[in-house]
């Protein structure tokens, strides 16, 4: 026989914890909305310091950095959603001949097209059934979702970056004196491979599209820039942002010819093996520190838990409990040799960075 007894301060605990579980299962999409804001604002903040040492208002700072981001942001979908619609609808009416013109290729390489049949199956695909009025109505509705969405993200955002000083002065209240010292500096380090993954991720994504643009524009593929600015977006995605970059801008050069989507896919294949073996190891350098099957495991987690968004957050996310590790081996390493332990791995800044 099993017999349990609880008193009533247990019952009460269990009964605040389900609870607290509950609003967390009931908050969890604002609760990611927080979170994005707080990784952009890390990201940001070091560009915010920077303007207010220069004698500009914080909340000046703040807009001028924000209006800045939305004016590109504007630019950016201004110039891909054109080349979009128009490349799709000449697939959408050229598609017969294009699956053609690919199982001709592959015959050429030696491959048995026989029993492929692509131009009679791209000429009986149902163009009103994949477009229907529901799915329209369905994708507008996700994406003015998520626009409303950013839009409130961005302005969390700003609030945290403007009110940086305020909030840390309210954790601090939270912090006994003889811990301030160390709460500084796991602060600082957080902040710093937090930030510095998404700047790092804007400098790879940035080039991935100059290169992407400039391939596309030598080879004679139209709307160049567009694919360019979708390439470095994809490129956000981890692992498979990169080989996802290639398929638009390959479909967009097959449609010129077989030869100048080969020439493409090629390129953008050999620049992906460049990006992952030189050009990430450099740029991010020891900001995130982290063992390839870790990042392996944290993006297959969260999306696994959340699908793109939790893919997006992921290494973010990998990147805060690496240095929150840290900590916790350093005050281990420091009770073991009375206070003469290793500092936190994330590389430091000097103390003035934080009031």
């Amino acid at each position: 026989m099993i017999r349990l007894e609880l008193s009533f301060r247990g019952i009460l605990a269990i009964a605040l914890a389900l609870v607290g579980l509950w609003m967390l299962i009931q908050l969890w999409p604002l609760l990611l909305i927080i979170t994005t804001s707080f990784i952009f604002m890390a990201a940001l903040l070091p560009y915010v310091e920077w303007m207010v040492r220069r004698g500009i208002s914080r909340v000046v700072a703040v807009l001028i950095i924000l209006l800045a981001i939305l004016a590109a942001l504007g630019a950016m979908t201004a110039i891909v959603a054109p080349a979009v619609v128009d490349e799709f609808r000449d697939l959408q009416k050229n598609l017969p001949d294009y699956a053609a013109d690919l199982e001709r290729l592959a015959s050429d390489l030696g491959f048995d097209t026989e029993r492929w049949d692509l131009p009679e199956r791209a000429a009986d695909i149902d163009w009103n059934r994949i477009l229907s009025g529901s799915q329209v109505v369905d994708y507008g509705q996700r994406v003015l979702v998520g626009i409303l969405t950013g839009l409130t993200i961005a302005v969390i955002t700003a609030y945290l970056l403007v009110e940086t000083n305020r909030l840390r002065a309210f954790l601090f209240r939270f912090i006994p004196p003889e811990r301030d010292a160390e709460a500084r500096h796991f602060l600082r380090a957080l902040e710093r491979v937090v930030g510095g993954y998404v700047r790092g991720q804007a400098i790879t994504s940035l080039i991935i599209g100059i290169y992407t643009m400039v391939v596309l524009l030598l080879v004679g593929v139209p709307n160049a820039v567009a694919f360019g600015v979708l390439a470095a977006f994809a490129d956000i995605i981890p692992l498979v942002g990169g080989i996802i970059a290639v398929v638009p801008a390959s479909i967009a050069a097959f449609q010129e010819s077989p030869t100048q989507a080969l020439i493409v896919l090629i390129a953008l294949l050999v620049y992906q093996q460049f990006e992952d073996r030189l050009l990430v190891p450099r740029i991010y350098g020891q900001t995130l520190n982290l063992p390839a099957i870790v990042v392996l495991i944290a993006i297959l987690a969260g999306a696994e838990l959340m699908g793109v968004v939790g893919v997006l957050l992921a290494l973010p996310a990998a990147a805060a409990g690496r240095v929150v590790l840290d900590y916790y081996l350093e005050r281990r390493a420091n009770s073991f040799t009375g206070g003469q332990g290793t500092e936190i791995l994330a590389p430091d800044e000097p103390d003035e960075a934080i009031p």
